[in-house]
């Protein structure tokens, strides 16, 4: 299972940390994704990041903004968002891939946990 945890209320321009803790001892066998959801429309894909840490995707909205790592030790993903604007606000939500790398597609990404809002005022 994972939840996701860290979001809020930020200013634009502030920053915030998300984190994705995962239960069981098998975390370190999947790749992990950020992907956010604004009522009305479709999950969209943030970021990934492959098992070891060492492969990182990201779409072009948040690239040099976002950052996203993992801790295999602490079985946590986290994304920190810099430069934070308004169309950042959406619920953002953690999932794991079985495939290799780290795929910029939501649909490759299974068992979304809670998600946590995230709201930019500006």
């Amino acid at each position: 299972q994972l939840q996701a945890s860290g979001g809020g209320l930020a200013q634009a321009g502030g920053s915030l940390r998300l984190s994705c803790a995962a239960s069981g001892s098998t975390f370190s066998s999947y790749g992990m994704g950020w992907s956010r959801q604004v009522p009305g429309k479709e999950r969209e894909f943030v970021a990934a990041i492959g098992r070891r840490g060492a492969v990182t995707t990201y779409t072009d909205s948040v690239r040099g903004r976002f950052t996203i790592s993992r801790d295999n030790a602490k079985n946590t993903v986290y994304l920190r968002m810099s430069d934070l604007k308004a169309e950042d606000t959406a619920v953002y939500y953690c999932a794991a891939t079985f495939k290799l790398g780290a795929p910029a597609n939501s649909n490759e990404y299974h068992d979304w946990g809670q998600g946590t809002q995230v709201t930019v005022s500006s």
